[in-house]
């Protein structure tokens, strides 16, 4: 159980952590800007269609790609928007290296 209990203390440090909080917080405000949170929906559809494809082996499609990217300069232009992401992608990169690490312990069995 020792296994558990340390995969139970580690998922309440991430709660605690400062990526985890600032992310809550910037996700909440979000949530409560509509034109916001419709503009970073539709992006993140867009985004979600690239990624599926790719990761399905499919011909990226370049005018998806295209709108991704120009959605994407106009999205940051808004400093709030801007923001968000900034704070989205130092939480996901704070769970990346979480994943590497666990998986860089049993990459001998891998």
């Amino acid at each position: 159980m020792y296994v558990y209990d340390q995969a139970n203390n580690l998922a309440k440090a991430i709660k605690e952590s400062k990526e985890y909080l600032e992310y809550k917080k910037a996700k909440e405000e979000m949530e409560g800007n509509p034109e916001m949170k419709k503009k970073i929906d539709e992006f993140e559809k867009i985004r979600y269609d690239v990624q599926v494809m790719s990761f399905q082996g499919e011909k990226q499609d370049e005018e998806k790609q295209k709108k991704l990217q120009q959605m994407y300069q106009i999205l940051i232009q808004d400093k709030k928007i801007k923001e968000f992401f900034d704070i989205e992608v130092r939480f996901n990169i704070m769970l990346a290296d979480v994943n590497k690490i666990i998986s860089e312990s049993v990459k001998d069995l891998l």
